[in-house]
């Protein structure tokens, strides 16, 4: 649910860029980082405590693999809100002129599809 939270506030982001409430994108987008990096905390302490290693066969290989990839994406992603959100903080984004942020947006909306998936066959499926 964290990662989801996240596709709200991206969207939110994105609204206040259009609507050119500057103050509200940037304390979304702030607030989407903090909940990206927050997720990647749980997953790395999950990792920690995971009863089962990459070579425990099978599911633990998928298991590490696919939301090791998963993670680096969610990095990728945030380092690329990131720089959005200093370009917001420069005022370079504008009600019309904001693809940049767009494509971020658009890039963390398809992590948290990916993640969607991921939870349904590893967590669900897979357990």
């Amino acid at each position: 649910t964290v990662l989801l939270a996240s596709g709200v506030t991206v969207t939110w982001a994105h609204h206040s860029i259009i609507e050119g409430e500057r103050k509200q994108a940037i304390q979304a987008l702030t607030l989407t980082i903090l909940l990206g990096g927050y997720f990647t905390f749980l997953q790395a302490m999950e990792y920690c405590e995971a009863p089962f290693t990459i070579a425990d066969g099978v599911y633990g290989a998928t298991f590490f693999v696919a939301t090791g990839f998963h993670g680096l994406h969610v990095l990728i992603g945030s380092t690329f809100l990131g720089i959005c959100h200093l370009r917001q903080v420069q005022n370079h984004f504008t009600s019309t002129h904001h693809f940049g942020f767009e494509a971020a947006a658009w890039y963390w909306h398809f992590v948290d599809v990916v993640w969607l998936l991921l939870y349904i066959s590893i967590y669900w499926w897979g357990s």
